[in-house]
């Protein structure tokens, strides 16, 4: 099998092409009941598939949260398998939202299952958790960097318990956050144009000391509904800002099941970004 492309390289070219907007494709029960739908997995297939034909052929990523797949069982992840190839097939990079953090043979398994080509549920990226140490993480990246695939790393996320952990200090006396952005500084040196490891770093934290240049990808979630603004990157990234992918879900999926409303909301989200 030929060797894609390393995931930043492509990242770099999807971006460029379609713009910076990471759209979530999360089958809240909420949102399918807003849908006139059942919560129940004909709904969820109805809905995700709807949504990936409306939004893949025009996204550069798209972000599937796995467990509103899961809490259907079986059935439920078969949905998602489809929401992951229709998606590719439809020319959008998928990221697939696991936030998956173990150790040893089992991190190998989530990276066999989500990582490598022959898993029927391998995406182009995938989320994960550095909280057990950044090393525990070392089999989901070298297996993403066997398959030219990415791995997006918690580092500063906008949740309310987020601080206790992420702004703890270390013996070096630097940040937890700070480590896990370092690494990836270190992983990602000499990459050209883009590294393939990224960062989550939410779009309403409001500001950080940290150092945010790690020469690779910031998924940004919060943009929209959730109240982070294109200002809010900009003022937040800084020059790092041209390589951060806003993600928003309800902003855009509330406007469904118009695939023409959905499809238009991702072309504002792209233009507003790309003027600030």
């Amino acid at each position: 099998m030929t060797q894609p492309p390393p995931f930043g390289a492509r990242l770099h070219a999807a971006v460029a092409a379609r713009g910076p907007l990471c759209v979530g494709i999360d089958p809240h029960a909420a949102l399918l009941a807003d849908w006139g739908l059942a919560d129940n997995v004909a709904g969820l297939e109805r809905f995700a598939l709807t949504a990936v034909e409306a939004l893949a052929p025009h996204a550069s990523v798209v972000k599937p949260q796995s467990a509103f797949y899961e809490r259907f069982g079986s059935r439920g992840v078969a949905v998602l398998e489809r929401v992951v190839a229709e998606s590719r097939a439809a020319g959008a990079l998928v990221l697939l939202d696991v936030k998956r953090g173990d150790i040893g043979s089992t991190s190998q398994a989530y990276a066999d299952a989500y990582l490598d080509p022959s898993s029927p549920l391998a995406a182009d990226a995938i989320t994960a958790s550095p909280f057990l140490g950044f090393g525990s993480l070392d089999p989901m990246i070298e297996t993403a960097r066997a398959h030219g695939a990415g791995v997006f790393v918690l580092a500063l996320t906008s949740n309310k318990e987020g601080p206790e952990v992420q702004h703890a200090r270390t013996e070096d006396g630097g940040t937890v956050a700070g480590g896990v952005l370092a690494h990836l500084r270190r992983l990602n040196a000499g990459a050209e144009p883009l590294g393939s490891l990224g960062a989550v770093i939410g779009a309403t934290i409001g500001g950080t000391g940290e150092d945010l240049a790690f020469n690779g990808p910031v998924l940004a979630p919060g943009y929209g509904a959730q109240g982070g603004t294109a200002a809010d990157v900009r003022r937040i990234f800084g020059s790092a800002a041209a390589l951060v992918l806003p993600s928003s879900s309800r902003e855009v999926l509330r406007l469904g099941p118009d695939a023409g409303a959905m499809r238009d909301a991702v072309r504002r989200a792209n233009d507003e970004l790309g003027r600030a």
